[in-house]
């Protein structure tokens, strides 16, 4: 049974920093394509973006330069490194899976997660 379980969200303060994590279990972890996203109240789901099985990462141009999305598949756990903080960051933001490799930001993803909330104030 594939989960994602998302953590690191919290209340920040415009300029700040947060590191999301989302820990996988249930599969072979390094065979999937991982993505983030993100869902503000009263707007779509965006897609931030999409790690590959070989780290390879493509981003929303909307988060390019200080959103970084990482791996370490030793550990199970995909990360999102947002830097400079921003009130329209606001948002619930999931980490997801699928099996094989990414078609970027328009991958199909299998599995989500319960999200975590980010508010920047």
């Amino acid at each position: 049974h594939v989960q994602l379980v998302e953590s690191g969200g919290g209340s920040v303060q415009a300029g700040g920093s947060l590191r999301l994590s989302c820990s996988g279990s249930g599969y072979t972890y390094s065979t999937y394509c991982m993505g983030w996203f993100r869902q503000a109240p009263g707007k779509e789901r965006e897609g931030l973006v999409s790690v590959d099985s070989d780290g390879a990462t493509t981003y929303a141009d909307s988060v390019k330069g200080r959103f970084t999305a990482s791996r370490d598949d030793a550990k199970n756990i995909l990360y999102l490194q947002i830097n400079t903080l921003k009130p329209e960051d606001t948002a619930k933001y999931t980490c997801a899976a699928r099996r094989g490799r990414c078609n970027g930001l328009d991958t199909l993803f299998a599995v989500v997660g319960q999200g975590t909330q980010v508010t920047v104030s």
